[in-house]
């Protein structure tokens, strides 16, 4: 049997930490007949499958920002009427094959599947292999659980896709066959089935939930079944229709399952507070026993824009700023009506919903726009002695938590309802604790007996109410991590929540201009005045998001609700001045955002639309056109890409 190997054109560092600097100068060479050697190669090599996630295109970028479709969490305002040239609309459900940055993300996805299959195939075939060493059966595994991440991400965004387990050079076409979602999924769920028992817990790696444990081999079993299990959007007429498999139940049982064994390891608990997870990213502290089950690893100065598109903006002159922390863009954005959803007193909303943001002279600008910011991972969370500079920008080196416990805890909730039609069953008690664990660390301990144990257990009520439970609780908890619209999809619920996000913008802004149409009675008590000062700085990180004293921050006198000025120090911000004077409809920001699947103004189909029988929405993504080319037109795209 032949042997193939990735030969690097230099030597690559091992990850230690997000400071260290992993470097491929060229894309990876094969040779026939060559085997790993020593585990010295072996590890090398590994460290290049690592290497394809730490790109802007993919985990750095583009997978939580051109990617994160518009729903009623993560939203991006769009203007236009008609598709932009470039194709890049996504998050509008309004994209095009020939956009760059879904070839980029196409091809590094391949980069690292294709990088995983060489590494597979060179261990299990090299002599060096045995199945009772556990530090080789623990690489093998990471390489199995990296793919199957490569894999499912793409499942997600684009459906069927070529599959392929092998390396490419012993197959006999380049083109790889595209294979049915379901058989894919079941393929790696199996495989990493296989693989867990030879994996260790995130604490006895050296490089701890910076690398595949078995927790997060565990963990993605988990998100695979419930994927499985859930609604999907498949090719049958223009656009697609929604269904999920007759033997759907199956994978919630494997969820139940294998979110369980997280659970039963003990290896991972929520003792840090919400802020202090994202806080400690930012400052590129590694935990491996909290809340982070995985995090992708980036480095410093070099990879990863997380912290530099999300947060509130801070303005630049030239690109250069006053302060250490350099500029911000911020452009990684929410809901505008996110933040209502909260309970008042759930302390998870400050730290994911930003509603200011610095200008060039660091003075504190209240956001009036058709967005929020979205608050984790800010720049300015990070310690002075952590800062990249005056001129820096992105290239932050902050990981990304591609997996939490606090996902896997409510994944478990979910699948026990599912599996034992509510949680009165024999693991109803154990899905309950798991919910309340999430809850309780959103609340004080003073309002837990109100806002943790009495809402759970009228949660708990009935299968329907214990899942719309778990439907609230994971936007709340998951905010701003491009989980949601993948949530809604599964549950079937997309088309929906994107039909009243789209009503619910466009009354307000019908409001603004003076037209009450239906349903406006719900926010006639929204604070179109926000009223606020700009106060000294605390200096208390865990309060606000930066301890310098040239910082000021915002102060607001009620952001809830309507209020009459509370007279003199207070200014005031407009908001929801969304209407047009000029052609007497709400803005082009309003009607256009979600222009694939709804959309009003002239040719718009909002008002036609019946809430009761909605079509899906298109958030497939087009298989991008070199692809399609280069496959002698065995690829192609369905749902109305053309």
């Amino acid at each position: 049997m032949r042997k193939y190997l990735i030969i690097l054109s230099l030597a690559l560092i091992p990850l230690v930490s997000c400071d260290d600097y992993l470097e491929v100068s060229s894309d990876s060479k094969y040779e026939d007949d060559y085997v790993f050697g020593n585990k010295e190669e072996i590890n090398r090599v590994l460290t290049a499958v690592y290497a394809s996630l730490m790109s802007n295109d993919t985990y750095g970028n583009a997978y939580f920002s051109t990617f994160a479709l518009n729903n009623d969490v993560e939203f991006t305002a769009f203007s236009n009427q008609l598709r932009n040239v470039s194709g890049e609309d996504f998050r509008a459900f309004d994209g095009a094959q020939h956009a760059a940055s879904i070839q980029r993300f196409w091809d590094k996805q391949y980069e690292g599947i294709e990088r995983a299959n060489i590494f597979i195939e060179g261990i299990q075939s090299s002599p060096v292999f045995n199945k009772n060493d556990i530090e080789l059966t623990q690489q093998l595994g990471e390489a199995k659980v990296l793919r199957a991440m490569f894999y499912h991400d793409l499942v997600v965004m684009f459906g069927d896709v070529p599959f392929n387990t092998e390396p490419s050079m012993k197959l006999q076409s380049f083109v790889i066959p595209v294979k049915d979602r379901n058989e894919i999924l079941d393929f790696l769920i199996s495989d990493l089935r296989g693989a867990a028992s030879g994996m260790k817990y995130a604490a006895a790696l050296n490089n701890g939930v910076e690398r595949a444990s078995r927790e997060f081999c565990y963990g993605m079993i988990a998100r695979m079944a419930l994927t499985r299990g859930g609604y999907a959007l498949y090719p049958e007429g223009a656009t697609g229709v929604m269904k999920r498999m007759p033997d759907y139940k199956d994978y919630y049982k494997i969820a139940m399952q294998y979110a369980d064994s997280v659970i039963s390891s003990g290896t991972h608990q929520l003792n840090k507070s919400y802020r202090r997870v994202f806080i400690d990213q930012t400052n590129n502290v590694v935990t491996n026993n909290d809340d982070p089950i995985f995090e992708v690893p980036f480095l410093r100065g070099s990879s990863s824009n997380v912290g530099f598109i999300t947060g509130g903006a801070v303005s630049s002159v030239e690109g250069v700023t006053n302060h250490p922390w350099g500029a911000v863009s911020g452009g990684m954005r929410l809901n505008a009506f996110y933040h209502y959803s909260f309970d008042r007193k759930d302390i998870r909303k400050d730290y994911t919903v930003g509603m200011w943001n610095y200008d060039a002279t660091n003075l504190p600008q209240v956001l009036v726009d058709y967005s929020m910011y979205n608050n984790k991972w800010s720049k300015l969370w990070a310690d002075p002695a952590k800062v990249l500079g005056n001129q820096s920008a992105g290239s932050t080196g902050i990981n990304f938590p591609y997996m939490r416990y606090a996902d896997i805890l409510l994944m478990y909730a979910e699948a026990v309802n599912e599996v034992e039609n509510g949680v009165t069953g024999p693991n109803g008690a154990k899905a309950t604790e798991a919910f309340k664990a999430v809850r309780k660390r959103a609340f004080e301990p003073a309002d837990h007996a109100e806002k943790v144990d009495n809402y759970t257990s009228a949660a708990a009520a009935s299968k329907e109410t214990f899942f719309n439970a778990i439907v609230n609780e994971r936007k709340w908890e998951l905010g701003g991590e491009n989980i949601r619209w993948k949530d809604l999809v599964r549950w079937n619920l997309y088309s929906k929540v994107v039909y009243n996000s789209f009503k619910e913008y466009f009354i307000v802004a019908s409001m603004a201009g003076g037209d009450f149409i239906d349903g406006y009675e719900k926010y006639e008590k929204l604070p179109f005045n926000k009223f606020y000062k700009r106060i000294d700085n605390p200096k208390n990180i865990d309060i606000y998001p930066n301890t310098d004293s040239r910082f000021k921050i915002i102060e607001f006198y009620n952001p809830w609700e309507a209020t009459l000025h509370p007279g003199a120090g207070w200014e005031m911000a407009t908001f929801y001045n969304w209407y047009d004077e000029n052609t007497s409809v709400p803005r082009a920001q309003i009607l256009y955002s979600y222009r694939g699947f709804i959309k009003g103004g002239p040719g718009g189909n909002w008002e036609v639309m019946d809430p009761n029988n909605l079509p899906p929405v298109r958030y497939i993504l087009p298989i991008p056109n070199q692809a399609i080319q280069m496959s002698n037109g065995a690829y192609k795209n369905y749902y109305g890409y053309n």
